[in-house]
C-alpha cells in the first residue's frame, strides 16, 4: 500500500484516454474507495451516438442526476476513509452540456442543475489525461462498447478542445496534466509507477508530465 497526501483524487479526460483504468489502479494502491461514472447505466447512450441532436438533453440529464446522487453519497459517507478516487469531476457535466445541447436545451439544463444544487467536495488533486484524437478513437474501438462504435471523430475532437479549455482555466485544486498518448497504466508497471510517484509528491500548483520525455 502506498501513502497519499490527498484525501480526494479525481482523474479526468476525454473518452478513451484511460481515466477509469488509472482510477482503479490508484484505488488499489491506496486501498481507497472508488467512485466511477457508469455510462452503461444510461439508457440513452446508444441513441445519442446515432442521433445526438434528438436525445442529447435526456442523455445529459441522466448523467447529471447520476453524478449528483454519487456526490451526495460521497458527502454522507465516512470522511475518515484515507483516500477516495473518482474518474469524473462534477464540473464536466456542464462541459458536456455546452458541447451537446442547443441554446434552449442548455437553459433548461442549467435550471435543473441549479435546482439540484450539487455541492461536490473540492478534489485535493486532479489528474488530467490528454491524448490525440486518433489515439482516442483506436482505444474506444479496442474497448469494444457497442454503442461507442458510432462515435464520430469530429465529436471527439470538439470534446478534446473543450477539455483543453476547461483545464486551461482550472485553478480550484492542484492539477497534474499527463500526456497519455504513449502510456499504459494497465500493463506497463513503469508507466504506472511514474504516475504514482508524481501523485504522492504533488501538494500544490500545476504540473506537467510527459512520460515519453522522461523515458529519454
Amino acid at each position: 500500500m502506498s501513502t497519499s497526501p490527498h484525501d480526494f483524487i479525481v482523474i479526468e479526460g476525454p473518452l478513451g484516454v484511460g481515466k477509469t483504468t488509472l482510477a482503479h489502479r490508484l484505488a488499489e494502491s491506496f486501498e481507497s474507495d472508488l467512485l466511477l461514472e457508469d455510462s452503461d447505466e444510461n439508457p440513452f447512450m446508444e441513441r445519442f451516438y446515432k442521433e445526438p441532436h434528438n436525445v442529447a438533453l435526456q442523455t445529459q440529464l441522466f448523467f447529471l442526476f447520476q453524478r449528483a446522487k454519487q456526490i451526495d453519497g460521497l458527502k454522507q459517507s465516512d470522511m475518515f476513509q484515507p483516500v477516495r478516487v473518482a474518474d469524473f469531476i462534477l464540473e464536466k457535466d456542464r462541459l458536456f452540456a455546452r458541447l451537446t445541447l442547443d441554446e434552449e436545451e442548455f437553459k433548461l439544463y442549467d435550471q435543473v442543475y441549479a435546482h439540484l444544487s450539487p455541492d461536490a467536495p473540492v478534489p485535493d488533486l486532479v489528474i488530467y489525461l490528454q491524448a490525440p484524437v486518433d489515439i482516442l478513437m483506436r482505444r474506444v474501438v479496442k474497448r469494444g462498447r457497442k454503442y461507442e462504435q458510432a462515435l464520430a471523430a469530429d465529436y471527439l475532437q470538439r470534446l478534446n478542445e473543450a477539455y483543453t479549455q476547461f483545464f486551461y482555466d482550472y485553478n480550484a485544486s492542484p492539477l497534474l496534466i499527463v500526456n497519455a498518448a504513449e502510456i499504459d497504466f494497465a500493463e506497463n508497471e513503469d508507466d504506472y509507477q511514474l504516475i504514482l510517484d508524481h501523485v504522492c509528491q504533488i501538494q500544490r500548483g500545476r504540473h506537467y508530465l510527459n512520460p515519453s520525455q522522461v523515458a529519454l
